[in-house]
């Protein structure tokens, strides 16, 4: 089988962590599949989110931190466990980030590159 056909893949945060961290971008792709795509999503504390409104449907988990997600207006503190679902065309951002935040993100369907957030 091809690593696109896998059938089951493990992951283990603390490596997808230390990947983004050498790769220096505040987004990294670890999976993509035609029906959705994830990755890690990384914000240093006091950093501006310059993210748009995606096409796409997206649940973040909060791995560490603390900030506020603001969502079509509304406002959401996160922290570590925070599950959140924020759907396609909704404008978003986190701010307020207190500490480094670091975000699961999963889009469905997956996320086109110029999307990424």
């Amino acid at each position: 089988m091809t690593d696109e056909r896998r059938a089951y893949e493990r992951f283990e945060s603390a490596t997808l962590l230390a990947q983004q961290m050498v790769k220096g971008e505040p987004y990294v792709e670890f999976l993509r599949r035609d029906s959705m795509s994830a990755g890690i999503y990384v914000l240093d504390a006091g950093a501006d989110d310059p993210q748009q409104p995606h096409g796409q449907d997206e649940l973040y988990y909060i791995i560490e931190g603390r900030a506020v997600l603001e969502v079509a207006g509304e406002q959401r503190p996160v922290q570590p466990g925070s599950i959140v679902f924020v759907a396609a065309g909704v404008a978003h951002r986190f701010h307020s980030i207190a500490t480094k935040l670091s975000m699961l993100v999963v889009f469905a369907p997956p996320e086109t590159p110029s999307e990424t957030p």
